[in-house]
């Protein structure tokens, strides 16, 4: 319980900014050290002022007896009255004074309605006493009620009370000044802390935000040396560090531009020589087969009754099938459907051929309303070619789709099976080949592919890339 308490405690403290802790820190410190002061002297102030009203009660006590000794004796009443009086007005802090005789008789007071029922009981002083004296409570606050004995006791007792209300006073006013130089000096402190935290966080505050833009990949951002302290040091360091990065980052870039460069012609020479080799299959080698082909039909049709026309008839077959297969060669290595027709027409042949070969129907969608540039259309299409490769070789699925849509300035093209699917954490040879170069492909042309595949539940294939403009339809060329 006080485990989950105290981390709740820190939770909240935690969450709390520097500059807010500080203050919180440099004000409560105040606080208590002026609130600690505040009440050790007031205690020290009401013990000293207590033992002065003390003294002063008996001290006047004693000369009111002393001075009140001939007049008791020569019984003057008057002189005793005038007496009384006199030592109430020399002495604010005296409520009252009065008289006792030695039998216990009111001799004079200074009550202006009649001497108080019960007052004479509540205190006196014996014989063999200095004096006597209590604190009553009154509706004034406390009194001193102190008791000489006059003449020790022989002639009576003199009894004064001395009220504590101008040590009240004082010690109120005390109090304030006390309560308003804690405030000053607290707002001077908090108005100190601000300041302090603002030279202490400013900085910080450089260096979180610094941090942040080296978070987004900008590593140009420098923090300025505030002072030669921690925090200087570290913010030196911090300089340093991102300068190591930037030079890390620009040498990456770099990197990656050759390797873009380097795939980037890999390709277009890889394209470039499927395509010549292609036209050569498509120009040389399809038109000698299919001379190849007429000949043999020739002959065995004017060897009807040669021994050899069976031969003729399996040579003639043979070619054919020769025929048909440099054909399909030739469109594995580049259609000319792709270059005459443009990327939907392409497609659509592709997945027609697939279907019949493999025997799973496929859903073909296709979004355009004008011809891509080359590179998209080249990327597009061998993404395709790859991933219903992929489908064929290792999905098991019972069906497929494909979708090429423009939306803008970005083709997205979704490529679909409800195979077997595989995890997304195992590597699987040929298969992360293939998916590694279809990534490339996509990634050459500053687009992105992302791969959503479960095991027993199919894979989907998500492409897109951008485009930077609307380009219109380049000119068909003519077929050969």
């Amino acid at each position: 319980m006080f485990r989950n308490l105290a981390g709740r405690i820190w939770a909240i403290v935690g969450a709390v900014s520097i500059r807010t802790k500080i203050l919180g820190i440099v004000l409560g410190l105040v606080l208590l050290f002026g609130m600690g002061i505040t009440l050790q002297a007031r205690n020290s102030i009401i013990g000293t002022m207590t033992r002065q009203l003390e003294e002063q009660s008996v001290s006047i006590s004693r000369d009111l007896a002393a001075r009140a000794t001939d007049s008791i004796l020569l019984n003057d009443l008057l002189g005793l009255h005038d007496l009384l009086n006199e030592t109430v007005e020399n002495n604010s802090n005296v409520r009252y004074a009065f008289l006792v005789d030695a039998r216990g008789q009111v001799l004079a007071h200074t009550f202006d309605g009649g001497f108080p029922a019960g007052l004479l009981s509540l205190n006196d002083a014996e014989a063999a006493e200095h004096h006597h004296t209590i604190l009553i409570e009154t509706d004034e606050g406390l009194v001193w009620d102190t008791a000489v004995p006059i003449l020790d006791g022989k002639i009576g007792v003199a009894r004064i009370g001395l009220s504590d209300a101008s040590m009240r006073a004082a010690l109120n006013t005390l109090m304030l000044q006390f309560l308003l130089t804690i405030l000053l000096v607290s707002v001077t402190s908090i108005l100190v802390a601000v300041f302090l935290t603002w030279i202490l966080t400013r900085p910080i505050l450089s260096l979180v935000t610094a941090t942040q833009s080296v978070a987004r990949g900008d590593f140009s951002p420098r923090v300025p040396r505030w002072a030669n302290d921690e925090i200087g040091d570290l913010a030196e360091a911090f300089n340093k560090m991102t300068g190591e990065l930037a030079h890390t980052d620009e040498l990456r870039r770099e990197r990656e531009a050759l390797r873009r460069q380097l795939l980037e012609k890999v390709i277009t020479t890889q394209e470039d020589e499927r395509r010549r080799i292609a036209r050569e299959l498509h120009d040389s080698t399809s038109q000698n087969l299919t001379s190849l082909i007429v000949g043999l039909r020739i002959m065995e049709t004017n060897c009807a009754q040669c021994a050899a026309q069976s031969k003729t008839t399996d040579l003639r077959q043979v070619a054919a099938r020769t025929l048909e297969e440099v054909h399909d060669l030739s469109m594995r290595l580049r259609p000319r459907v792709l270059d005459d027709l443009g990327l939907a027409a392409a497609l659509e042949r592709l997945a027609a051929e697939w279907q019949a070969r493999h025997k799973i129907p496929v859903d073909v969608a296709i979004q355009l309303d004008e011809r891509l540039p080359g590179d998209v259309e080249t990327a597009v299409y061998r993404i395709t070619q790859e991933a219903l490769t992929n489908i064929a070789r290792h999905a098991q699925a019972r069906s497929a789709s494909v979708l090429v849509e423009r939306r803008d300035n970005t083709v997205r093209t979704i490529i679909e099976d409800d195979g077997s699917g595989f995890s997304m954490t195992e590597k699987r040879g040929e298969r992360h080949l293939g998916l590694l170069g279809m990534r490339e492909r996509a990634e050459l042309l500053n687009g992105s592919l992302t791969i959503e595949s479960t095991p027993g539940r199919g894979t989907s294939i998500f492409i897109e890339i951008p485009l930077p403009e609307r380009v219109s339809a380049p000119p068909a060329k003519e077929s050969t």
